[in-house]
Order: C-alpha cells, then sequence, then structure tokens
C-alpha cells in the first residue's frame, strides 16, 4: 500500500471535535484544542513554506525539551511533508554536530537553554536558518486574524515525517527513517491492542527526541482524538499526582520510574479509578514491583518496540504479568515477526534464535546509510539484533541483545560508541564497555580499560602518556558524550581476554566477579 489516508489528523478533529482538548503543557498550564492545534499547524506551515522556503523533504532539526510548540511542528509536518529530526539535548556539542552534519537540516529549532551545547557544535555555523522555539511560540500565538488553511500534501507511505536518529553499533549514531505509513499503522496498532479512543487522557513525559515520546501514545493520540498532558521531564512526585489529578486512562513508562513512584510515601494512599493500565516498555519488569502497581489496583502491560519498527510491536496482556513473566507478549495485530538461527533457517519451537519483523510498520531504511539499510532489511524482513524465543502459547521472551546494547534509565547505550571515546584518550590502548544491574537505572555501563603503561603496544597505538586515573577518564567522557553513556564503573586490566580467533571475550568480562580496579 504505497498511499496511505491524508494524514492531517489536526484538520479532521477540528471539524469532529474542534473544542475538545488536545493538549494541556504542564510547566505553564498552557492549553490547545484540536481547532487551535490545527489553526497554529496552518499558521506555521504557511510560515515556513513562504519564509524559509520550507517544501516536502526537507528537514527540520529540533533541540529543546517537550513543549507544545513541537507538536504544533508535527501539525505543520503533516501538513507540508517536511521531515522533523529532533535532536537528543543530553548529548555533547560533538555528537550534535555530527547529526547536523548528517542531516543537513533547512532549519534549526532550539531553546536558548542548549546555546552552550550549541556553541561546541560548529556545523550550525552552515545550516542556512535557525529559530528560538520562543520566537516560534510567540509567533504561532500572536495572529488575531483567521489564518487560511494550508493545502497539505499528499505523502506517500514511505515518504518520512521524522529521521529519529538512534546509537549506532559502529560508535556513530543512524538516523532511521520514520514515515507516514509507520506513524498511520503504528496507531492502528496501538488502538487494536490498547484503547485509546477520543476519551483516552494521557501523561507523556517521555522525551521527544525518542520514538517513545512521540510514537507509544503522543501521535495515536492525536490520531485518536484523546487529551495529553505534556511534561518537560519526568518528576516522581508530579507524574504520580498527574496521574490521579488527570484521570489519566493510559500512561507509559520505563521500570525506572514506576519504581520510583512506588517509592513515595505518597504511592500507598494513591487511587488511580480511571487508569484502565501502565504500559512498560524498555526493559523487563520486576515482578515484586508490578505486584506492588497490582496492590494499588493498576495493571501492567510489558511490550517490544524499537524505534526502526513500530514502535508497538508486541503486548502482554495484563492477566498475564504474572503467569508470564519475563515475556514481552505476543506480536500485535499487523505485525509478522519469526525467529530464525545462525543459518537463516527458522528456529525451532522453544529455540532461541535472532527475531525477524516484517510489515507495514519497518522503516524503509537509514538516512544517507545504504550499507545500514542493506544489513537490517532482508527480503522484507527487518533484522532486529535481538535475540528471543517463543513459547508454546506463543509468548515472546528477549534472551539477549545480539547487538551489545544495555539500557541506562530507558536509554539505549551502544558500547561501541563509549568504547570510540575511551579509545581518543592518549593514555588508553584498549577499551571494552559491558551493562551491569543497577537499582536505580537498570543498567549502567562498566568499562574495562588497558592503559598504555599496562601494556607494549605503546609504539603501535602512539600514544606516550603517564597512567590515567579513573576520575579523569570519567571526565574525559562526560566532555564527549551524553551522562547517560558514561560509564559508572571502570576497571584497568593488564589486558582484555581475547578468544580462539583473538575477538575480545566479552562473555568472559560479564562473567567477571565485581571488584576494585586492578593496577
Amino acid at each position: 500500500m504505497n498511499q496511505i489516508p491524508q494524514p492531517d489528523w489536526a484538520a479532521k478533529w477540528a471539524i469532529y471535535r474542534p473544542d475538545q482538548i488536545a493538549l494541556r503543557e504542564y510547566e505553564t498550564d498552557r492549553v490547545l484544542s484540536y481547532r487551535e492545534l490545527n489553526l497554529r499547524g496552518d499558521r506555521l506551515a504557511h510560515y515556513l513554506t513562504d519564509h524559509y522556503g520550507i517544501t516536502k523533504g526537507d528537514r527540520i532539526a529540533i533541540l529543546a525539551e517537550n513543549s507544545l510548540e513541537q507538536v504544533i511542528l508535527f501539525v505543520a509536518a503533516q501538513k507540508t511533508g517536511c521531515i522533523l529530526v529532533p535532536l537528543n539535548y543530553r548529548l555533547a556539542g560533538p555528537e550534535i554536530d555530527y547529526l547536523l552534519r548528517n542531516a543537513e537540516p533547512r532549519l534549526l529549532v532550539y531553546a536558548s537553554e542548549f546555546s552552550d551545547t550549541l556553541a561546541a557544535a560548529p556545523a550550525r555555523a552552515d545550516l542556512p536558518h535557525e529559530w528560538d522555539i520562543a520566537e516560534l511560540a510567540t509567533y504561532c500565538a500572536s495572529s488575531t486574524t483567521p489564518t487560511p488553511p494550508f493545502p497539505a500534501v499528499e505523502p506517500a507511505a514511505d515518504d518520512p515525517i521524522f529521521i529519529l536518529y538512534t546509537s549506532g553499533t559502529t560508535g556513530f549514531p543512524k538516523g532511521a527513517l520514520y514515515t507516514h505509513g509507520m506513524l498511520f499503522w503504528n496507531s492502528v496498532n496501538t488502538a487494536l491492542s490498547l484503547i485509546v479512543t477520543t476519551e483516552s487522557r494521557t501523561i507523556n513525559c517521555m522525551p521527544l527526541f525518542h520514538t517513545g515520546g512521540w510514537n507509544v501514545l503522543l501521535t495515536p493520540f492525536l490520531h485518536h482524538g484523546g487529551y495529553t498532558v505534556l511534561l518537560k521531564k519526568f518528576d516522581a512526585a508530579t507524574v504520580l499526582d498527574l496521574l490521579q489529578s488527570e484521570r489519566t486512562t493510559i500512561f507509559m513508562g520505563v521500570p525506572t520510574m514506576l519504581k520510583m513512584m512506588a517509592e513515595l510515601p505518597a504511592f500507598a494512599e494513591a487511587r488511580f479509578p480511571e487508569l484502565h493500565y501502565v504500559i512498560v516498555g524498555g526493559e523487563a519488569m520486576p515482578i515484586p514491583l508490578i505486584e506492588r502497581w497490582h496492590e494499588r489496583g493498576v495493571a501492567i502491560r510489558q511490550g517490544y518496540g524499537m524505534t526502526e519498527v513500530g514502535p508497538n510491536l508486541t503486548s502482554l496482556h495484563q492477566r498475564d504479568a504474572i503467569r508470564k513473566k519475563g515475556s514481552i507478549g505476543r506480536p500485535n495485530f499487523y505485525v509478522e515477526a519469526k525467529i530464525i538461527d545462525p543459518t537463516g533457517r527458522e528456529a525451532a519451537p522453544g529455540d532461541a534464535g535472532e527475531l525477524l519483523l516484517r510489515g507495514p510498520l519497518v522503516t524503509p531504511g537509514y538516512w544517507r546509510q545504504p550499507a545500514a539499510t542493506e544489513k537490517a532489511i532482508r527480503d522484507g524482513w527487518f533484522h532486529t539484533g535481538d535475540r528471543v524465543r517463543q513459547d508454546e502459547e506463543g509468548y515472546l521472551y528477549v534472551v539477549d541483545r545480539i547487538k551489545n546494547m544495555f539500557i541506562s534509565g530507558g536509554e539505549n547505550v551502544y558500547p561501541a560508541e563509549v568504547e570510540r571515546v575511551l579509545l581518543e584518550h592518549p593514555a588508553v590502548a584498549e577499551a571494552l564497555v559491558i551493562g551491569v544491574p543497577d537499582d536505580r537505572w537498570g543498567e549502567v555501563g562498566r568499562a574495562f580499560v588497558v592503559r598504555v603503561v599496562d601494556t607494549d603496544i605503546r609504539r603501535i597505538v602512539g600514544k606516550e602518556q603517564a597512567a590515567v586515573a579513573e576520575d579523569e577518564l570519567l571526565a574525559f567522557c562526560r566532555e564527549r558524550l551524553a551522562q547517560f553513556k558514561v560509564p559508572r564503573y571502570v576497571t584497568f586490566l593488564a589486558g582484555l581476554p581475547k578468544n580462539a580467533t583473538g575477538k575480545i571475550d566479552r562473555q568472559a568480562l560479564r562473567a567477571r566477579p565485581e571488584g576494585p580496579a586492578i593496577d
């Protein structure tokens, strides 16, 4: 199916339910009805095309916290066919610089609080246009005269509406193309799996630089005429209060969030009479934590998703939360899944293998990375890199991550990216990073480092510096990486273990007992 229904959702709801509140921004208490959302989207679409020359396929990069203006930009993108490129404001300047060079946006929309980050991104100087998001907000709200409807484009299903950057196994981010077709089918899948109607109400505190912030609930809610309270960031006490006061029907979070709320004294008296369930993603939720929420009358639905597909791909019904503990559930309605063994054949029932996905929710590829696209999508199937097994009832379980990724506080961390930065330090000869358990964040990074002074390869790597200390090495990482990527621990070794082929043996390091650094 190359075409999809006309995607100007705000224009439709402005006709059907114009006075329905679409959004409330918690910090400012600003609200937008669907009529107002559509009018501002029309106004912005006209300005983007007339003033900045934005046309279908042009990129608009966004470096800002969650706000109504980002959703208005989304509405304008549906109307104009431009592509939004949300940038992770937690990244360091050099990381932002790489993304700007790769995406080549025609316009950068930014919040002034990230000026220091942009100052460390030289690519900013080469961009045609930039616009402070505060000025954008003033413009969208300032009109006192009716804005004519924007003649919306009719995109093909494979035309992107987002480029969503995800850390790559090569150490450099990859821009996953998220299309209008994926947007539509993900919304359909979500409504079939969950309860999403015009009466649905949610709290969205997930950052809009992730597909989770945009596409787990926000865009399906915009498609179905629901109501969203938008927060700039997660605060346990605030969200716990809003889940009650806003009569929330569905909420999505990662286990770390739910753990932090459950630990609050107010949780013992909390009441959630209209909350159908909480959707959990990012990592498995511990059974004791599930039971704590069950005691408050809140069901837990776990699932599985990824930036390149869906993201709402599987769902574990709340009635199976305990019976099928550890499962990610079964594939959603319009998701095809199969499991293959290392030879490429379908795995035998019960055997673990790589999870492959197919359907209208699969990305057409990565922005300007044809080799990565060809590697990920073969014969119409997306290769997830995740190793799973399926039980006799069809429930899926993630066994491990083939790509060595680990998840820290809901954020994906790819060791290769961190290792690349560690190896830039002149005193580091070898480095390897793994995820280790953490009570607060689920997992954090442990770096195993071989210092130049510990090895006789100084002349090969060309590094001549005195031994580096842990504090210095972590400070070096903080200057170049987002905080969630910086390792929590550093263990110095005389050498990294190798397997029979000469490759670093990650499994040996994972099995190594935790302990102090070894000099």
